[in-house]
């Protein structure tokens, strides 16, 4: 399947027509709606989203299963809907382009560090995942599953920039539809279909098998700390979706800015239709007759229930199908994130900042090492670093507190300036900060739950949990809104000192 992959990828680099950095980064803007589509649904529907969606489905709620499907889709949506046309408009190459247009490239430079950070750690977050795969199925070694996806990806990225993602993407995103449609009939059949799946889940969860938290017992949207969490993760999932690069990467490649907004909807829609199988396994695992042994394993360890499924609940031919996709899943997102990572580097910090006088050939090769680069370093972090899901959630979150505010303001607030854009940076870093971060050990030292005790339903001590979900108050959505107020409230006042520039465009053609 590897060296499928890398024939693919190498194949589709002869696409590649002048082999500069344009036909690298941005497929030369040439990518057809439809690949453009499946390329960004691959990119989104991760190792992750997989894992995660029959995770949260199997040990929780329906809600936490499918939150990530939904809410990222939507986010897709919302993007295609309000910047894609507009940011294709101007002929930007990165997310960081609007950021130098407007804030200037020593300022965006700044702003491109929890883009790229939030880029690496999911990059290393994915071969993590994979790994686990590989070690439920076939007994692999960790440290030989991570090396060897990470190899392969790398290499048929630096063969084509764009171009190989995108046609590997179509191929794998196929791979995951074939395994997931293969494997969800027998998974169904072993737990005695899917009526008396669902009705044994719905007896054992009666509030849980709602699509929102509090549909079922009507009891709101701000009736409870873990309702008001799930809205407020839930904000940060829709929004904090669209300022990534490797989603832009794909609306940048697009021949016109209506195919851009396009293909941004439909790969929306295609996200949310995937988190149905996935949800469907967890479901059934739910109901499944695991041995005893197995069972206790898996109430242990509930991230591992789809590579269980596809371990005990589907013939082995069918498993590996399943392997299938979730090796699939995983090598498109990480190929699209390595790629993402080392266009931001290559253009806007070495070209745009440091060595202006790069030249597109010079600038191909910048990239290709830059890929390398990157692709080494997700490798190293996802043998070395223990909690790098944790760090992958928290700069996640950094991504959708700090740079959504500045996006939106960057692209259509003709009055933002620089001033408003720092003190919008540091207002929000400071609240999202102040709320801590149980996985990653950092405290908080805001009390949210007792500033706003009078508008919060229940005791202000409801508001904390102590153990890994950290604040249930919504303070990550306080957090961008406070940058959504500064950032124009500053730039108009700073107008004087600092006037506003126009959203020109660094072309890299």
């Amino acid at each position: 399947m590897y060296a499928a992959f890398t024939v693919v990828g190498w194949l589709a680099s002869r696409r590649v027509r002048n082999g500069t950095a344009a036909d690298l980064i941005v497929a030369g803007r040439q990518m057809p709606l439809w690949m453009a589509a499946l390329t960004m649904t691959a990119t989104w529907v991760d190792g992750g989203y997989l894992l995660g969606t029959a995770e949260g489905a199997y040990k929780s709620s329906i809600q936490l299963g499918i939150q990530g499907g939904l809410c990222f889709g939507i986010s897709l949506i919302l993007g295609g809907l309000f910047f894609a046309r507009t940011m294709r408009r101007h002929g930007f190459t990165t997310l960081i382009d609007p950021f130098e247009a407007r804030f200037g490239k020593r300022w965006a430079a700044i702003l491109f560090l929890p883009a790229l950070s939030g880029e690496l750690f999911w990059s290393a977050e994915l071969l993590v995942a994979l790994g686990s795969a590989f070690d439920v199925l076939l007994g692999m070694n960790l440290t030989t599953a991570i090396l060897t996806a990470a190899v392969v990806t790398t290499v048929y990225t630096m063969f084509g920039g764009m171009w190989s993602v995108a046609y590997t993407d179509v191929f794998q995103l196929g791979l995951v539809a074939i395994g997931l449609a293969a494997a969800v009939p027998f998974a169904l059949a072993g737990a005695g279909g899917l009526e008396q799946s669902w009705l044994r889940y719905a007896l054992a969860r009666p509030d849980g098998h709602g699509i929102v938290p509090g549909t079922i017992s009507g009891s709101g949207f701000w009736s409870t700390p873990a309702v008001v969490s799930w809205w407020d993760v839930s904000l940060m999932l829709m929004l904090g979706g669209i300022p990534w690069n490797c989603y832009f990467q794909r609306v940048l490649s697009c021949t016109s800015p209506g195919k851009a907004a396009g293909q941004s909807i439909v790969s929306g829609v295609l996200t949310i239709g995937f988190a149905v199988p996935p949800l469907l396994m967890g479901i059934a695992a739910f109901s499944y007759p695991w041995p005893a042994d197995t069972l206790a394993h898996l109430q242990a360890n509930p991230a591992e229930t789809l590579p269980l499924m596809f371990a005990h609940a589907v013939p082995p031919l069918v498993g590996i199908l399943g392997l299938a996709a979730i090796i699939g899943a995983v090598t498109s997102s990480f190929s699209s994130s390595i790629l993402s990572a080392a266009s931001m580097l290559s253009w806007n910090c070495l070209k745009r900042l440091m060595w202006p006088s790069l030249d597109m050939a010079q600038m191909a090769r910048v990239i290709r090492l830059s890929i390398l680069l990157f692709g080494a370093a997700a490798a190293a972090f996802a043998l070395k670093v223990r909690s790098v899901q944790a760090l992958w959630f928290f700069t996640s979150d950094l991504v959708f507190v700090l740079l959504f505010p500045q996006l939106v303001f960057a692209l259509f607030d003709s009055k933002a300036n620089r001033i408003g854009s720092i003190a919008a940076f540091v207002a929000s870093l400071l609240l999202r900060l102040g709320g801590g971060e149980p996985l990653l050990g950092i405290p908080h030292v805001i009390p949210y739950p007792e500033l706003f005790a009078a508008v919060l339903p229940g005791r202000a001590a409801d508001w904390y949990d102590p153990g890994t979900r950290g604040m249930l108050f919504p303070f990550k959505a306080l957090a961008a809104g406070a940058g959504m107020i500064v950032l124009p409230a500053v730039s108009r006042l700073s107008a004087r000192w600092d006037p506003p520039r126009p959203l020109h465009n660094p072309s890299i053609e």
